[in-house]
């Protein structure tokens, strides 16, 4: 049988209103769900591999569209829409963790979108040395030009995603209404109370253990190494606190042990080994300054699918502008040089700290990102010195917040970007659609922010928010408040030695799995265990092409259940998101 379909001539499309309008609604859908794993997991995952499935769901199998580059640009646009999620949800949480919520919420958002723009703007001149002459690999993006490149996998794929995300959604959904979020099977086997064997009923923490993969032993060491060998050793010497003890803590042991021990040390361990990180990626500064040298020397050369420089300085100087606005604005009693030198070293930051990140992630698929933020809200908190305490700290952190966006930006953009030069996008277009895509994530994250704090306070039992809760301690350590500061010290000292082993964010890692619940790093458990005995039996083809599009259908459906739920609570008792 002759196939009938007209012969193609001339470029495929590219930058279509269709590929730009589903990049916003799979944006849109993927920065909430990511956004909200973030803050219960305290990591985030790259959202350009899910908008790709989804993209050929939407564009090759509900529009009966073709164009490779088309859902290129989905995916592109898709992802710097999430690029705020890790961002904001890194930096902002501090502020409702310390109550500091009565910041400018407009202003804070307009300087998030303005962060975006400089991370786009300061990226865009090293694509032809990163990409083209260096050849950096971006594991990330050659497996999202991979699912581009296999139109019928795609379209399996995302139907392989939609049934993960209606199971999990249906799960969730259960829990909620039946109020059993737990599975205590240690009680039911006579394990004793300190060793915690309670797992956490959530289908999203099995599909991020599973995209984790083997990276994810890490974080599940860090929590059996406190409540399956620290906890009995500390049994044994009689060290744990008595009945008595937890009656007055109104506390079980397991909650105990978290609260006052583990957790502290924890975060102290996701600050040594968030810094060491980035003194580690020093080096791959300096290749990166290299690479601008390079870039500028070639400049003449750049064809013309790259974006005008003269719009790349323009971006620049306006987003600029904005931060100083914010500086000016956003807190009371900001002085014009105290603003000023904020929006100078915000700028500075960014383009430093993108370069470094995208170095980063393009050579080893590790971007320490947290250990970036940390560092830059710390350096404005004493340029604002002289201010009260209450508003250097929302200076800096919203600031601060818009530089996180930034280097989101940058490094997600590179990645898109290697990703084109695969599957022979235009950069032009390419930059287009993730400036285009910079603006509605913001929105959409101080939002989620807002109604979940509204339902449960971030930072709490619900939302943990581990990096904001880092963050949080960092700004009252330097501001003098009742800490734990030993145990703080004994963290970082302990998370800076095992970032020094050579594995990308160990020491990070390992912190979060001191830091979160233990019924948590149980649940996760299942993923990775899952995804490595597939890899093995059935071969990392199968986890690929099979494992990962569930397990992202599982973060999907049980992050829309959990916002939606969230809406639902805050509206039911009065309460308002403003």
């Amino acid at each position: 049988m002759s196939d009938t379909r007209p012969i193609r001539r001339g470029p495929y499309p590219e930058l279509t209103w269709p590929g730009v309008l589903v990049g916003y609604l799979l944006g849109s859908l993927i920065a909430l769900s990511i956004g909200y794993a973030s803050l219960k997991l305290g990591f985030s995952i790259e959202g350009s591999e899910l908008a790709a499935i989804l993209g050929f769901g939407i564009l090759r199998g509900l529009m009966g569209r073709s164009s490779i580059v088309e859902n290129n640009i989905n995916q592109s646009l898709a992802s710097s829409v999430n690029a705020a999620s890790s961002g904001m949800v890194f930096s902002l949480p501090a502020l409702f963790i310390l109550d500091y919520t009565d910041f400018n919420i407009p202003l804070t958002v307009l300087g998030c979108m303005a962060g975006a723009v400089l991370g786009i703007a300061f990226i865009i001149p090293l694509r032809k040395q990163m990409i083209d002459f260096e050849r950096l690999p971006f594991p990330g993006g050659i497996a999202v030009a991979a699912i581009l490149k296999s139109p019928g996998a795609g379209m399996h794929k995302a139907w392989l995603l939609v049934a993960g995300a209606v199971i999990s959604g249906a799960v969730h959904a259960v829990s909620l209404a039946t109020h059993w979020d737990a599975v205590p099977l240690g009680s039911w086997i006579g394990m004793p109370d300190y060793m915690n064997g309670v797992w956490y009923l959530s289908l999203m923490t099995v599909g991020v253990g599973f995209l984790s993969g083997s990276g994810g032993l890490f974080f599940v060491v860090g929590g059996y190494v406190c409540y399956w060998m620290l906890a009995p050793i500390l049994n044994l010497q009689g060290l744990l606190p008595s009945a008595q003890e937890l009656e007055t803590a109104g506390m079980g042991m397991a909650r105990y042990l978290q609260s006052s021990l583990f957790r502290p040390v924890g975060i102290g361990m996701l600050i040594g080994g968030a810094l060491t990180g980035v003194v580690l990626a020093l080096p791959l500064m300096f290749n990166a300054v290299r690479s601008m040298h390079q870039a500028s020397k070639t400049q003449s050369a750049v064809s013309r699918d790259e974006l005008p420089i003269r719009a790349l300085y323009i971006a620049v100087v306006a987003a600029f502008g904005v931060l100083l606005t914010i500086s000016e604005l956003a807190v009371p009693g900001m002085t014009l040089w105290r603003g000023a030198t904020m929006a100078v070293l915000g700028t500075l930051w960014i383009w430093m700290a993108g370069v470094i990140l995208s170095e980063c992630i393009g050579r080893t698929n590790w971007s320490p990102l947290s250990g970036m933020t940390l560092i830059a809200i710390t350096i404005l908190i004493f340029v604002g010195s002289g201010l009260g305490d209450r508003q250097t700290v929302m200076a800096a952190v919203i600031v601060g917040a818009a530089a996180c966006v930034a280097m989101s930006q940058a490094t997600d953009l590179m990645l898109d970007l290697k990703t084109g030069y695969l599957v022979g996008a235009t950069p032009r277009m390419q930059q287009i659609a993730q400036l285009l895509g910079s603006w509605i994530g913001p929105i959409l994250i101080m939002w989620l922010l807002f109604w979940l704090h509204k339902d449960s306070p971030l930072g709490g039992e619900k939302y943990p928010a581990p990096q904001g809760q880092a963050l949080a301690s960092v700004i009252q350590g330097i501001l003098g408040g009742d800490v734990p500061t030993q145990k703080y010290i004994a963290g970082a000292g302990l998370g800076a030695l095992l970032s020094t082993s050579g594995i990308g964010g160990l020491g990070v890692l390992v912190g979060l799995g001191f830091y979160l619940p233990f019924d948590i790093v149980l649940t996760y458990t299942i993923g990775t265990v899952l995804r490595l005995g597939l890899d093995r039996w059935k071969g990392s083809a199968f986890s690929e092409d099979v494992g990962i599009p569930i397990a992202a259908g599982l973060i999907v459906g049980e992050a829309l259940i959990g916002v939606g739920s969230a809406v639902y609570n805050v509206i039911s008792s009065g309460g308002g998101a403003g």
